[in-house]
């Protein structure tokens, strides 16, 4: 199952991502990403493994962002793949088929390439600029997601999409009303004073949502 919060860490002062993915493990989220850049192999192995501690405590999944050596090595639960970085066929080869998959998209036609490969989801954004990413692709917007997700429906693509890049908690309601499956959320989660209970608020904003739909 695909969880509809994506919470994924960054570099930060004052918590490791080990730390950071406690702090929203404890407030419910069961799927953490962990984003690192500009590490060595050792140095990313070793948070890597710190960060597995945290998610087989709380039973939330550890994808491992670009890094498929690494997730293979310590057998994370998935790999998120972006557009640089290897095929998601060789990937698939790589890891085996219980592994998720998940990729970044930017337009419709990314999603229409993707979706016939054996991908679990879509990672499409970004909504807005963010400074936790670099080599950014063009904003999408609130309107560009509501013409993708259409487009999608019509060709019958039923992959999840999870909306990534600078999204807000005020954002969760309208973007998840334009059909979009899920989010992922950074800054919003690991600026917050209580992390915990931002992650709560969110949860219980995607919660809502969901059981107020038919």
């Amino acid at each position: 199952m695909i969880s509809k919060l994506h919470y994924i860490t960054q570099e930060m002062i004052d918590f490791t991502h080990s730390q950071l993915a406690e702090e929203v493990c404890k407030g419910g989220a069961d799927w953490i990403q962990l984003r690192v850049k500009n590490k060595s192999k050792d140095q990313f192995l070793k948070i890597a493994l710190e960060t597995q501690m945290i998610c087989k405590k709380y039973n939330a999944k550890l994808i491992i962002n670009d890094n498929v050596e690494i997730a293979k090595e310590i057998n994370a639960d998935g790999v998120h793949l972006g557009k640089t970085d290897l095929h998601p066929a060789k990937a698939r080869d790589i890891l085996g088929k219980n592994f998720i998959i998940g990729c970044s998209a930017n337009t419709y036609e990314d999603i229409l390439y993707l979706s016939s490969y054996k991908i679990d989801y879509i990672g499409l954004g970004p909504y807005r600029f963010t400074l936790t990413k670099e080599n950014i692709s063009p904003v999408i917007g609130l309107e560009g997601y509501g013409k993708i997700i259409n487009k999608c429906k019509n060709a019958e693509i039923s992959i999840p999409v999870i909306v990534i890049g600078g999204i807000n908690f005020n954002d969760i309601d309208i973007l998840l009303e334009k059909g979009i499956y899920g989010v992922a959320i950074s800054s919003a989660i690991n600026f917050a004073k209580n992390k915990q209970t931002q992650t709560k608020k969110i949860i219980n904003k995607i919660n809502k949502f969901g059981y107020a739909k038919p």
